[in-house]
């Protein structure tokens, strides 16, 4: 909180060292549209030594800064002159009483030349016949009485002046502007004295002067500058002195480069002497390094010849008086020894956990006989409940992802469980197969009744699918006793295919649309198509390739199983197959209206703005009997216990009268590859509409396809206009479910559309839980959705 014209709150940063501070930029909170937490406008203070502060102005002596017209655009702004400085202070300036957020970024560099502040007489005036020059110090930040003392200023700002004096970088720069100058007149001793004081005592290699030489307005390069050099101790008695070679001919400006001969010092000292009546500099710079001496400075070696009568100077081994400081030397030893120890403590505690977590996942195996296995395949990237009912331990090569082992609890369903919710499969349990003496033998052993599927012996089964991925994820007691059904459909003339267009594609087949000639013919009678007899029906058409692995086609069969056991009028159909020869193909219902997202993205809500863009309408009724429709065939999925791990507006096939199907056919399509989030480089998942768990932990059920449902719904009600999270990158979608793991409250739920009402909203909201235990049932979402209608 904020008052105004009172600068008491403000952002600071400490970068530790100097820097040459150029940009900043700004920005407020972004949070989806709520609140406006900016700072309009703002000033800057910065200091060099944590003790000063300077107020930041520009050449014009302003300082205020315009900052941020909105919470998302970030406002860039060059600070003109530079900042030097190792702390800086944002202090938000507002006209009224106001919460403000701000986020600041700093764009700089280092600043090596160490030099913190120089003392110099104060710029003078330049009076030419059509107009005066300016020659003063206009941003220097120290003390400005009779001199300038303590501060930094345009001899530092890295801008070199024109040729021409009279000119400027700057904009809105008065002739002059670049350039700090004096008269020789105002100095009888023919010099300008300039000190620079550094941050420590450094070893100096030179000195680069930029200097004007306008000599048709009377000026020049200086003739000579007299150096010295400083420290704690005093003024060398010895100075350094150098002199340019004159230039009447070249009216350039120029940098004079002086060599200061390795001399170590914390402060300098120059006289620089009139060449002519004037001398102009736009900017000085200094090359050293970090001097190796504390306090006493030690001149190069000198060899004395003998016999001269003149005593040698000892060299600093030799003087006691002279010792090099070695206690930094020491201490960062020291430091170093430390920092090895903690890696190596480091290094250990992780081999430790690493060999004791292998330990407890081993031990874990053989207690844990009430287990259940849930892997995410690359390969399929289909989640599986897995059982071996001959009561054999399988084991399989995986190249899961990401792999864990959940204990048994009620997200998963036993699969002595299921068998009482599928009565038709009861009978099959009891039949005789070629394993049933091995089963007899482990469920003797482990004192399990024969029959009852017997859980620590559980394996992988994978379906792989014609794209890469098969949908639904089907327990495994499922598909054993499916083995030994026959298909319940029926073969179908592959000439009697006309293709249309190809869907989508995966590694070991294709997704096209046809039209099928006599399907009529060909289906139970207990379906119907809303077709005449003499026209074609338009369905889709799985095809594997005739090149595809020996594991493919049987996975493909598999399929085939299972999609003829589906029966819902909300579930699509398979209608037939073509596995007497290659490509094996299964044929399944496909809706005239196409996807879901499709279609809605091509149409408005009823309303006037509908009227005016000549749109096709759709009411808020009829997209609620959508969503209703797609909470009834999940219910049926989930009553069976399959996961289908991919609902989404895009798997989901509208038909006459907004009659709605699921189908599985999205991560085919390239028109859908921007919904799939790549995982190390081969497994693709539709991140975006999944639960927190099913990223971070591989962990598929009935409840996170409650969750995908929800985002679902959201699509639907917001006309599939918009990505969900669109705001948010894959990594942060990925984050995000992070923060819902966290459960600190800062997970981001996606926003109530407009049309969405409150009841509706908070059905969403529950299907988001964090905790997958209470999230509702589709059972119960079915029903709320059937009271809204009424």
């Amino acid at each position: 909180m904020v008052e105004p014209d009172y600068l008491k709150e403000f952002l600071q940063i400490d970068l530790h060292s100097l820097h040459f501070i150029t940009l900043v930029g700004t920005q407020g909170r972004h949070a989806g549209g709520i609140g406006n937490e900016f700072a309009q406008m703002y000033k800057i203070k910065y200091s060099r030594d944590g003790s000063r502060w300077i107020s930041w102005r520009n050449g014009q002596g302003k300082q205020v800064i315009e900052g941020n017209r909105n919470t998302y655009d970030v406002a860039l702004r060059d600070l003109q002159p530079p900042i030097i400085a190792r702390l800086v202070r944002f202090m938000p300036v507002i006209d009224h009483s106001m919460n403000v957020c701000m986020r600041v970024e700093l764009y700089g560099c280092e600043w090596l030349d160490g030099l913190v502040s120089y003392n110099a007489p104060i710029g003078q005036q330049m009076n030419l016949p059509a107009y005066p020059v300016y020659l003063n110090d206009s941003v220097y930040d120290g003390a400005i009485i009779h001199s300038m003392t303590e501060g930094l200023g345009q001899l530092t700002d890295g801008v070199c002046g024109e040729d021409d004096f009279t000119l400027s970088h700057v904009h809105n720069g008065w002739p002059g502007y670049d350039y700090v100058g004096w008269n020789n007149e105002s100095f009888p001793r023919g010099f300008v004295e300039i000190m620079f004081e550094f941050d420590r005592t450094r070893n100096f290699t030179s000195m680069k002067v930029h200097c004007n030489n306008m000599y048709s307005q009377h000026v020049k390069v200086f003739r000579q500058v007299v150096c010295y050099f400083g420290s704690d101790s005093g003024w060398e008695d010895t100075p350094l002195s150098f002199s340019p070679v004159e230039d009447e001919k070249n009216p350039s400006a120029r940098f004079v480069t002086v060599n200061l001969a390795s001399h170590m010092a914390s402060a300098i000292k120059c006289q620089f002497y009139f060449a002519d009546a004037w001398m102009l500099f736009s900017e000085i710079t200094f090359q050293s390094g970090t001097a190796m001496y504390n306090t006493t400075l030690v001149p190069p070696r000198t060899v004395v010849p003998a016999n001269t009568g003149v005593s040698p100077r000892p060299f600093p081994e030799d003087d006691p008086t002279l010792k090099v400081d070695d206690s930094n030397t020491r201490i960062l030893i020291g430091c170093l020894v430390a920092i090895i120890f903690i890696l190596v403590a480091i290094i250990v505690i992780i081999l430790w956990r690493q060999v004791w977590q292998k330990m407890m996942e081993k031990a874990s195996r053989r207690m844990l006989d009430d287990e259940l296995t849930v892997s995410l395949s690359i390969q399929s990237d289909t989640l599986v409940y897995s059982h071996n009912r001959s009561g054999t331990t399988i084991e399989q090569e995986s190249n899961a992802a990401y792999e864990h082992i959940f204990p048994l609890g009620p997200d998963y369903q036993e699969p002595s469980r299921l068998i009482c919710k599928l009565p038709e499969f009861a009978q099959s349990l009891e039949e005789p197969t070629s394993t049933s003496t091995a089963a007899s033998k482990s469920n003797t052993t482990s004192g399990v009744q024969d029959g009852v599927p017997h859980y620590a012996e559980a394996d992988i089964v994978n379906l792989q699918g014609v794209t890469g991925s098969n949908t639904y994820a089907i327990p495994a007691v499922t598909m054993d006793l499916l083995s030994g059904k026959d298909v319940a459909v029926e073969e179908f003339p592959r000439k009697l295919l006309i293709f249309k267009e190809k869907l989508g594609e995966g590694q070991f087949g294709e997704v096209h649309l046809c039209e099928a000639e006599g399907m009529q013919a060909f289906i139970n009678e207990e379906y119907s198509f809303d077709v005449p007899e003499d026209q074609p029906v338009l369905v889709a058409v799985k095809m594997l390739r005739s090149d595809a692995n020996k594991n493919a086609r049987n996975d493909f069969l598999k399929e085939i199983k299972i999609m003829s056991r589906l029966k819902d009028p909300n579930i699509i159909r398979l209608l037939a197959v073509c596995i007497y020869s290659d490509p094996l193909c299964m044929i399944t219902e496909y809706m005239e209206n196409g996807d879901l997202n499709q279609f809605l993205s091509r149409h408005e809500l009823e309303g006037q703005l509908a009227l005016l863009s000549n749109a096709p309408t759709v009411s808020f009724s009829n997209l609620c009997y959508m969503a209703t429709q797609i909470a009834s065939g999940m219910k049926y999925l989930s009553s069976l216990k399959f996961v289908h791990r991919d609902l989404a507006t895009r798997n989901c096939l509208v038909g006459k009268n907004y009659t709605i199907k699921i189908a599985d056919f999205g991560m085919s399509r390239n028109l859908y590859s921007g919904d799939y989030y790549r995982i190390q480089g081969r497994a693709v998942l539709p991140i975006r509409w999944m639960s927190w768990e099913s990223i971070l932990l591989g962990k598929f059920t009935t409840a996170s396809d409650v969750w995908a449902f929800s985002v679902t719904l959201w699509e639907v009600l917001n006309f599939c206009k918009e990505q969900p999270y669109s705001q948010l990158t894959d990594e942060q979608v990925i984050e995000n479910t992070g923060e819902f793991f966290r459960d600190q409250k800062r997970q981001i739920y996606l926003p109530q559309p407009v049309l969405c009402p409150d009841s509706l909203y908070q059905i969403m909201l529950s299907c988001w839980r964090r905790n997958a235990k209470e999230r509702p049932s589709f059972q119960e979402i079915h029903r709320a959705l059937l009271d809204l209608q009424l």
